[in-house]
């Protein structure tokens, strides 16, 4: 196996960082048909057009790594824009699985894309005056490229679309197998149960890279972000083994990334951002930065007005 491969199931979230009392932050619980449950969906309302913040491989059941990790809510509190957190869907990429997902703590049903652009939404609009159009979806990790897959196939839903240190593309190369290792890691999953067998074409479905064409067509607005393995003062340090891990990750990870800015440009895109500094590692601290970096552009594009002089 190729050390540290392991690693890219990333970081699990790390109590501490929950946003502070007194914040307008509700905790919903929506029906999924879909999924023949409630989800708990983290929520605090802001205006009529949202930023869905997606979670990582590893995503708890109970609250969302970006409540756990970041100060998202206080960040965005009075911005103009909702925040949408869905809790838990580890390994899941977000999408709809071809067969239920068998795990070490059980079988659950995943239809995340079905939950995330017609229930959700829907119950969002009749209950919280969240519009189902206009809105931003921002991954990290395993949720970066569902993000802009999201944006892709859902165009009106989502006219923007972040990537932060996500596989973009994964149904190329060492990537199918690099993620089913994780995926085992994480939870104990099998990746056949999401899209079948890597010649399967959800797997192109599903890969960022293999439809870029289809996202410049939508003129998204597209903010990509990946360090490059080397540690900074956004590092929250930790053991050997998580910090190597998050080193690794975002080392095998860049390239990429960069290979997707290339197609991007080259497909005509002329509608985003690429973040590639010289250092950062695959960690909460620079996904929580980036959130805050892209802020005045997430107000530009939802449309939410500036403040009276």
């Amino acid at each position: 196996m190729i050390p540290g491969l392991v690693g890219i199931a990333g970081p699990a979230p790390t109590a501490g960082a929950y946003s502070r009392e007194g914040l307008p932050v509700e905790m919903l619980h929506v029906p999924s048909p879909s999924m023949g449950r409630d989800v708990l969906v983290q929520f605090q309302g802001g205006g009529p057009h949202a930023v869905y913040l997606l979670d990582g491989l590893r995503a708890q059941e109970d609250v969302s790594g970006w409540d756990i990790n970041t100060a998202a809510f206080e960040w965005y509190y009075q911005s103009g824009l909702s925040l949408v957190m869905p809790v838990g869907g580890q390994s899941s990429f977000y999408s709809d699985w071809y067969r239920p997902a068998v795990g070490s703590a059980g079988t659950v049903t995943y239809k995340w894309e079905t939950f995330l652009t017609q229930e959700l939404p829907g119950w969002l609009a009749a209950n919280k005056g969240v519009e189902p159009t206009g809105n931003a979806v921002v991954g990290l990790s395993m949720a970066g490229g569902a993000g802009l897959t999201l944006a892709i196939w859902h165009p009106a839903q989502f006219i923007f679309a972040a990537s932060l240190s996500g596989f973009l593309n994964p149904s190329q190369g060492l990537w199918p197998t690099m993620i089913g290792f994780a995926m085992k890691d994480a939870g104990g999953f099998n990746s056949t149960d999401m899209w079948g067998t890597t010649s399967d074409p959800a797997w192109q479905r599903n890969d960022p890279m293999v439809n870029v064409g289809t996202l410049v067509a939508n003129n998204t607005a597209v903010w990509i972000y990946c360090g490059n393995g080397r540690s900074s003062d956004l590092d929250a340090g930790g053991d050997f083994g998580t910090a190597y891990s998050a080193q690794f990750l975002e080392n095998i990870t860049i390239d990429t990334n960069k290979d997707f800015q290339k197609k991007y440009v080259a497909a005509g895109g002329r509608n985003a951002v690429f973040n590639f500094p010289t250092n950062g590692t695959h960690s909460w601290g620079y996904w929580g930065a980036q959130l805050q970096a892209m802020k005045p552009d997430l107000l530009r594009v939802l449309g939410v007005p500036p403040p009276p002089a």
